[in-house]
């Protein structure tokens, strides 16, 4: 039985970019395959690399929902990523670890921690949602509720998928996950 989880990265009442948190509940509800777990992965990246060493099993995939602006995307768009790996050079490294450090929850950083502790499996996909402008707030937009059910029909579909399928999704890495300003 193939050990997956899903877990959602954001914060919540903020619209849109808490699309992780508001639809973690929803997600525990469906009845996914044996050795699907769903949890939420907003409690720091250190905390997180400590979780997946402590496993007497590993994950043979993880996949992370997140909502991360993008440029030409509208509200609602669905994006899938292969996690490549490649880490970005140690200076940035060490602002992603201080970040987490001091409480900032980010998918990058996340991905990026995990890579220098070596807990993503050859199958770590980011399920990436776009949310617009960042407001506060506890209801989605219209656009984003109307994702919904596409997000989840993406999110059982690659539970299930063979790895051949998911080379098929662009690759992202570490390396060039974060543009400096």
């Amino acid at each position: 039985m193939k050990q997956v989880i899903i877990g959602t990265v954001g914060y919540h009442n903020l619209c849109n970019h808490s699309i992780g948190s508001v639809l973690r509940p929803e997600l525990q509800k469906i009845d996914w395959a044996p050795g699907v777990e769903i949890d939420e992965l907003n409690w720091g990246p250190i905390a997180i690399v400590q979780k997946f060493q402590a496993r007497t099993a590993p994950y043979q995939r993880v996949i992370l929902l997140a909502a991360l602006e993008r440029p030409g995307r509208a509200v609602g768009d669905i994006s899938v990523f292969r996690w490549g790996g490649s880490l970005p050079d140690e200076e940035l490294i060490q602002r992603c670890v201080g970040d987490a450090v001091t409480g900032v929850t980010s998918v990058e950083n996340l991905l990026i921690i995990g890579e220098y502790f070596k807990i993503w499996p050859s199958e770590t996909i980011l399920v990436d949602v776009e949310p617009g402008p960042e407001q506060a707030g506890e209801h989605f937009t219209p656009e984003m509720q109307a994702a919904i059910p596409d997000l989840i029909r993406t999110l059982q579909y690659l539970t299930a998928a063979d790895n051949g399928q998911l080379l098929t999704y662009e690759p992202l890495y570490g390396d060039t996950l974060i543009q400096e300003a």
